[in-house]
């Protein structure tokens, strides 16, 4: 099991979000945990020293892709990186260091699976460069793939017949929790067995992690086969219930 790490991008800060409240009709509405002093090279640096590899780096909206450059150049080939990545601009930041580019919106119309899209994104980068980010929030007894700032659900809900059809096309998965991202108040554990039990690919798991206890949960409750983000809740960005340096050190107990 890895710890993934991230630099979220907003109005080119690295900020830490609830990422429920994000919205393109209201500023009011956010909520933000953290917003940082530092660059976002700053981050990117830390990882590449730490050996991190596999992290994310996500724009939240316009404003965010010179930051983006930056992080990117400190650490080539380290990171990958989402936010507004589509057919005709993927291959850019592919050439800007990032290791795969990172999708949802782009792969979805009308709550249904675009395929043209899907193919477009094969042609330009492969699969092999290619994540699917299929965050989801809970809608009756399914978890419902969401798009547009989560704010959007879509018709398909995360299901083993689902995730082994976007498996045909990509290389991982990531996989946000949104109802508890950015809260750390503890771990979607019913979506974390889930996605242990059914994910045919690599698959990030992200929202509500607050501490070492949540990591080991997702470890067991995801069969050993879930890698693991932490935001929020880490001391680099602002948190008081982790420390990045515990990250570290639990990855590094898993032999990875």
């Amino acid at each position: 099991m890895k710890f993934r790490p991230c630099i979220d991008l907003h109005n080119g800060r690295v900020k830490q979000i609830v990422g429920s409240t994000l919205s393109d009709s209201s500023a009011e509405s956010l909520q933000t945990n953290f917003s940082s002093e530092q660059p976002s090279s700053y981050y990117a640096e830390m990882y590449q020293h730490d050996g991190l590899t596999g992290g994310h780096i996500i724009m939240l909206g316009s404003g965010n892709e010179e930051a983006a450059r930056e992080a990117l150049a400190s650490y080539p080939g380290g990171m990958q990186i989402g936010g507004g990545i589509t057919a005709d601009n993927a291959a850019q930041w592919l050439e800007r260091g990032a290791s795969h580019v990172i999708v949802t919106s782009y792969v979805f119309k009308d709550g249904q699976v675009n395929d043209q899209h899907l193919a477009d994104l094969m042609i330009e980068v492969g699969k092999d460069r290619l994540v699917l980010d299929l965050s989801c929030r809970k809608r009756g007894d399914d978890y419902f793939i969401v798009t547009d700032r989560w704010q959007n659900f879509t018709d398909v809900a995360v299901t083993k017949q689902s995730l082994a059809y976007f498996g045909e096309f990509c290389d991982e998965f990531l996989i946000h929790a949104v109802d508890v991202e950015g809260k750390c108040a503890g771990i979607e554990t019913e979506l974390t067995e889930k996605l242990g039990a059914w994910s045919p690919l690599p698959t990030t798991y992200a929202g509500g992690v607050k501490n070492l206890a949540d990591m080991q949960a997702i470890l067991e409750l995801g069969q050993g086969r879930l890698d693991a983000t932490v935001g929020s809740a880490l001391d680099i960005f602002g948190g008081n219930t982790m420390t990045y340096a515990e990250a570290v050190e639990f990855q590094r107990q898993q032999g990875e």
